[in-house]
């Protein structure tokens, strides 16, 4: 018998109502399209996908709750500061109701890289987010490259190859 945890049922949950609470006017983002900007409170202000024009942005949707995110942020420090010189930049959307989870979170796990809060879940159902975390990888123009959901160890080595691309980085 599976035993489920409050993380498990929390993720599960998450995810339905992410996946029931899609609108019609709702678009699951996918490569060539052009990226949806928004503007969101920040760890230090206001975050806008618009001020990162003319960067690579590899734009994540989190959650305190999510062990593949826990997994997912030394990886993004460390390409953060591998490439930031290149122009690239990290933009984490958290999606947690309260941003006290989140605060909590990146005490304990540390983000060199912008932190937006969307506690309200805008953002998800605007780039069609089913599960966490989903990533986007956006060109210089504000244009897609590639999408990702999930995070493991396996999917770090063909993310930083696309990173590197994107940036024209051999």
């Amino acid at each position: 018998m599976k035993r489920f945890t409050l993380n498990t049922c929390r993720a599960t949950l998450f995810t339905l109502m992410l996946s029931l609470g899609l609108s019609a006017n709702a678009h699951a983002f996918e490569k060539g399209d052009k990226a949806a900007d928004f503007s969101l409170p920040g760890k230090q202000g206001t975050v806008k996908l618009s001020d990162k024009a003319g960067s690579v942005v590899y734009l994540d949707f989190w959650a305190s709750w999510c062990g593949p995110c826990r997994q997912s942020f030394p990886w993004m420090n460390e390409m953060q500061t591998k490439y930031k010189a290149k122009g690239f930049q990290v933009v984490a959307v958290n999606l947690d109701a309260k941003t006290d989870a989140a605060v909590k979170f990146l005490a304990q796990v540390p983000a060199d890289f912008t932190v937006a809060f969307d506690s309200k879940g805008q953002m998800p159902r605007v780039y069609g987010v089913k599960g966490m975390p989903t990533s986007f990888l956006i060109d210089r123009n504000g244009m897609i490259l590639l999408q990702h959901a999930g995070f493991s160890s396996s999917d770090k080595a063909e993310l930083e190859r696309q990173i590197q691309a994107a940036l024209g980085v051999k």
